[in-house]
């Protein structure tokens, strides 16, 4: 299989011959056409006076407008977490991208590459400046929370989707958490 992905031509282009019909989920749809990407953070830590995050960061230069689609929140530690949904806010820390990222069509050649990156920091002081805290929500141990946005959530360039994780219940016990987050891409015209 490598080996076919590696004599892939890079001439190929997705033909724009695919029609959506209405019994159709839209995120085929957007999967056929290659603008539908999933990803996760993994293994944040935080807690002992710390927070963490991951989000989705819509580049200034990116050409696309970001849509969330869905995203999750799995306590993988032993304290209840806060999960603080924020749009368009400077989270705090040093980011890393992380590299869980994938189309969500795999059968593209070559694979598209999204433009939005999912960044990620665990064991951070402060929380997020400027954006909306939009939304919170609370995950017991052992307990993944997820949301279903099917793409309401819209983020031009230069906009943030972030997920702020902490532990208020248990501020100085150690926290794990795991977020995922699958989104689509639309291209500004």
């Amino acid at each position: 299989m490598d080996n076919c992905r590696n004599n892939c031509k890079s001439s190929i282009v997705l033909p724009n011959s695919i029609t959506q019909i209405a019994s159709m989920p839209y995120a085929l749809y957007l999967s056929l056409q290659g603008k539908y990407f999933v990803g996760y953070a993994d293994e944040l830590e935080f807690g002992n006076g710390s927070s963490a995050w991951a989000g989705l960061i819509n580049p200034s230069c990116s050409g696309v407008n970001l849509h969330v689609y869905v995203w999750t929140v799995t306590n993988i530690g032993t304290s209840p977490i806060r999960a603080q949904i924020w749009f368009n806010s400077s989270p705090p820390g040093h980011a890393t991208e992380s590299e869980l990222v994938t189309p969500a069509n795999t059968a593209i050649c070559p694979l598209p590459r999204p433009r939005v990156r999912l960044l990620e920091a665990s064991n951070v002081a402060g929380e997020p400046e400027g954006g909306v805290k939009a939304f919170v929500r609370r995950a017991l141990p052992e307990v993944t929370i997820a949301d279903e946005e099917v793409g309401k959530f819209i983020f031009p360039p230069g906009g943030s989707f972030i997920i702020f994780l902490s532990n208020p219940e248990s501020p100085n016990e150690a926290a794990k958490g795991r977020v995922a987050f699958g989104w689509w891409e639309e291209r500004i015209k």
